[in-house]
């Protein structure tokens, strides 16, 4: 379950996120709210919540000045105004996304999917599973290891996941893998055998397989259209 606050001095921002957060089934649990800049800093310290939902404009401090004083916590700006030189400051201070009100449900839930690097679904338990591949999808990952870790079969395991994610456990697994090594060879001009092995392919060809089922493209020719763009 993600732990998240909400620091905004409008209250119908406060309610409509936990409106879309419990009708939906989303995993995330608001531990606290603010509704100024110094109580939210208060509040962020104290619970080190996963998620943040900031406004830029309030009382005593504004959401950038929080998101200066604090540490280890994803932010998900909300503003009122759409204005690109605020976007630019939100993602020059470490902001994963920007929500611009009012806000939408498919907005919210595309962003908290981008901070928090997993996507989710309305089962608790394919829920579970996806969280713990966005944290350890550079290990070997097994049904009896999910199957522990839920208290369910490996065949409820594998049913339940492919009726929500429409693939396999392990597709995901390379899908997670795969997506995370185009980023390091864009972002990070990381060599293709780094982006391999950080991704947890230990074998070249099975990582050029699967880059390719995935792409259409070898790593070689990814990275090429890229930086011709």
């Amino acid at each position: 379950m993600i732990r998240a606050v909400i620091c905004d001095d409008e209250r119908a921002a406060h309610n409509i996120i936990r409106h879309f957060i419990e009708i939906n089934h989303l995993p995330v649990d608001i531990v606290g709210t603010a509704e100024n800049g110094r109580d939210a800093c208060q509040l962020i310290k104290r619970e080190k919540p996963n998620l943040v939902f900031m406004d830029i404009n309030m009382p005593y401090m504004n959401g950038f000045e929080v998101i200066q004083k604090i540490q280890g916590s994803k932010v998900i700006i909300i503003t009122a105004y759409d204005s690109f030189s605020h976007a630019q400051q939100a993602l020059r201070l470490g902001a994963s996304d920007i929500l611009s009100k009012p806000i939408e449900f498919e907005q919210l839930r595309q962003a908290i999917n981008r901070a928090i690097g997993w996507e989710f679904t309305s089962s608790e338990t394919v829920n579970t599973i996806l969280e713990y591949i966005g944290e350890n999808y550079a290990e070997k990952i097994e049904l009896a290891e999910l199957a522990k870790m839920t208290f369910c079969t490996e065949s409820h395991i594998a049913r339940t996941f492919k009726k929500h994610m429409n693939m396999t456990v392990l597709s995901y697994v390379h899908k997670v893998r795969i997506e995370k090594s185009m980023e390091w060879l864009d972002k990070e001009k990381l060599s293709v055998k780094e982006a391999a092995e950080r991704a947890g392919y230990q074998n070249l060809n099975h990582f050029y397989k699967y880059f390719k089922q995935y792409t259409g493209m070898t790593p070689a020719m990814y990275v090429k259209q890229r930086r011709q763009e």
